[in-house]
């Protein structure tokens, strides 16, 4: 009985944990657009600048050499450019998702920064959606199976040792 109980606050523990990706998804895409945003306009002015100059980006960025500062700025637009590529085909991929192929998606598309901003800001919430309600269930599946699992791992070498004893 204990052990049915103690599997039943497993499967209610990972169906709250689950319950919340939904919601959770939602606001890392929304950091995540404003982070696409943010350095959208950073892009934006660098190629203005060197289309001013009457350069590409790509020899905007080759002029950028010869001090330890240009060398390091060059460095820095480099990756700027590269995550600015990243996060967008990131943010492109989960507004056409909907909630169950953003967990497919999840792992392919976690950016730190913007995944840890969305964790610090986020609250919990009573999934209202089919989404949710879904995730709960699936959550509460996998919590309570896991824990059943790991309670027989523990209990075997008792069990096997009561066999042993009636056995004999």
């Amino acid at each position: 009985m204990i052990l049915r109980a103690i599997v039943l606050a497993g499967g209610l523990l990972g169906g709250a944990m689950a319950s919340q990706f939904p919601e959770f998804s939602q606001q890392y895409q929304q950091r995540l657009g404003g982070a696409v945003d943010a350095l959208g306009e950073v892009v934006a002015d660098f190629d203005a600048s060197a289309q001013a100059a009457g350069l590409t980006r790509d020899a905007a960025l080759a002029q950028m050499q010869g001090t330890d500062f240009l060398d390091r700025r060059r460095t820095d637009m480099t990756r700027t450019f590269d995550r600015y590529t990243r996060l967008r085909a990131d943010l492109d991929t989960l507004a056409t998702a909907g909630p169950f192929m953003r967990a497919y998606h999840a792992a392919h598309s976690t950016d730190t920064e913007v995944a840890s901003a969305a964790l610090s800001a986020f609250k919990p919430a009573i999934p209202l959606t089919l989404a949710g309600v879904i995730f709960a269930g699936a959550g509460f599946l996998a919590g309570a199976t896991a824990l059943s699992l790991l309670l027989k791992l523990l209990l075997w070498p008792l069990t096997g040792w009561r066999q042993t004893a009636r056995g004999t």
